[in-house]
């Protein structure tokens, strides 16, 4: 089990750190857009620059931590102490961005801008360890898949937790204040996520570490990690594996709302029903690779996704039972590559360090949750502008006919191009499985080689003496 086989426990570990962080930042994934047009009050155009400006700081910050966590030596290793130390202050930012403070609506802003920059950095300082963390407790391509499988059910439940709890215990908080309900269900399911990361941090345990350790500077790593061409292809499809996704999460309160014109209630069933199908379309992930080559479930899942979320826009959205059933499907295929996509990025991980010589774990990661974070901000400005465009209004009691069209184009057609484009993306990446096989046996000889070295001039010294004895 040294880097094969996982138990059941760890596996369920691993999975509850990003319960963790969905719990937290699922949040914002289905309701920051709605929050801060409907509850803190920003115009929509504003919330899109809101979301993209800070994305301009994630350029500088990412990397950096991407090296501060590869460069961390502590006595629980390289990446899981960073669970431990800031699982408290991302707890405690994500409260204080869902606070509406009774100001006006300059120092609203103001204050927006900067809960969210605090909130976005402490989510970058936990979860670029934690999601390098996935590449260094097992080195077996299949169990990587089935770790993530199990990760993306365990945050399917944790997402179900909250949108089955979010706007219940907003109104049973709240009652009629909206900003003050939002506040302290954002606390309760805070402090939920705090106990997932700790979790996770007692459960997990590094196990792969570099074959030639990285001493060089992080300017240099920098240089190295761009000689790995599947890096910088799965950059790209990070960027646009998540933007379908995203851009429909964000527009999924809308379309309940003011399209299909049904309550608060039934928004929560409805966002829950979505998320039932991601556990499903999660658990479907492992049978379907080890029948077929990931890259291939990857490639056809998202042209099936492409098909059908265009076709959604057809319906009727008042025919609320075949909205529904609709949803749930496309929602078990939207999070089948889910699971794929982090397996692959573990597999681009070695794919590197067999490439260059160079294991850079932290860097390669970080990379990949920047553009993550660029495709959350991208599809989160996408649907504030388009909104904007489209002549949406929150104020109003009831939307234009244009304002209407575009929020079911946000919910429909346009996450359809972005599978399209997605599917051809993944044509790019060459570590199937015939190469990755290959990649992992070279290494387990270098790793073995390297260690027999380190043995050796460890007792070089003492041999050395006892020749000069004699």
């Amino acid at each position: 089990m040294e880097s094969g086989k996982l138990s059941v426990k760890e596996k369920i570990g691993y999975g509850m750190g990003d319960a963790g962080c969905n719990i937290i930042f699922g949040a914002i994934m289905l309701f920051v857009n709605y929050f801060y047009t409907d509850v803190f009050g920003l115009a929509p155009a504003l919330v899109g620059v809101l979301l993209l400006s800070t994305r301009i700081i994630d350029a500088i910050t990412d990397p950096i931590m991407g090296a501060i966590a590869d460069r961390t030596h502590s006595r629980w290793g390289r990446f899981r102490p960073w669970l431990l130390w800031m699982s408290l202050p991302f707890a405690l930012f994500s409260i204080l961005m869902f606070t509406t403070p009774d100001w006006g609506y300059n120092s609203k802003v103001i204050y927006a801008f900067v809960t969210y920059f605090l909130l976005s950095i402490t989510y970058t300082a936990i979860n670029i360890p934690y999601c390098s963390l996935g590449s260094v407790i097992t080195s077996d391509p299949g169990e990587r898949v089935a770790c993530q499988s199990y990760r993306f059910i365990l945050v399917g439940i944790a997402t179900l937790i909250l949108s089955l709890s979010l706007l219940p215990l907003v109104e049973w908080f709240g009652g009629g204040d909206k900003a003050k309900g939002y506040q302290l269900a954002m606390t309760v399911l805070a402090l939920l996520g705090m106990c997932m990361f700790l979790f996770c941090f007692t459960t997990v345990r590094e196990r792969i570490r570099p074959a030639v350790p990285a001493r060089d500077a992080m300017k240099a790593d920098l240089k190295d990690v761009w000689k790995n061409d599947q890096w910088v292809r799965i950059l790209l499809l990070t960027l646009c594996n998540v933007c379908p996704g995203f851009i429909r999460m964000a527009a999924t309160m809308y379309y309940v709302t003011w399209v299909m014109q049904q309550s608060t209630s039934f928004a929560t069933l409805f966002i829950s029903l979505g998320v039932v199908g991601m556990m499903i379309g999660s658990a479907l992930a492992k049978p379907l690779t080890d029948r077929w080559c990931k890259l291939k479930v990857f490639f056809w899942t998202n042209i099936a996704l492409a098909l059908f979320s265009c076709g959604f826009y057809f319906l009727n959205p008042h025919a609320v039972t075949l909205i529904m059933v609709m949803y749930f499907l496309l929602n078990i295929l939207h999070q089948i590559p889910s699971p794929l996509h982090w397996s692959l990025m573990a597999d681009v991980d070695d794919y590197g360090e067999w490439k260059t010589g160079k294991r850079i774990t932290g860097i390669s990661f970080s990379g990949n949750l920047f553009f993550l974070k660029v495709g959350l901000a991208v599809a989160g400005a996408m649907v504030g502008f388009l909104l904007s465009w489209f002549g949406y209004d929150a104020s109003l009691k009831q939307q234009s006919a244009p304002a209407l069209n575009g929020i079911v184009l946000l919910f429909t057609v346009i996450p359809g191009i972005g599978y399209f484009i997605t599917a051809i993306v993944v044509r790019m990446l060459k570590v199937d499985r015939t190469l990755m096989q290959r990649i992992q046996a070279d290494l387990e000889k270098r790793r073995a080689s390297y260690q027999e070295l380190s043995d050796w001039q460890e007792q070089k010294p003492a041999t050395d003496i006892v020749r000069k004895a004699l």
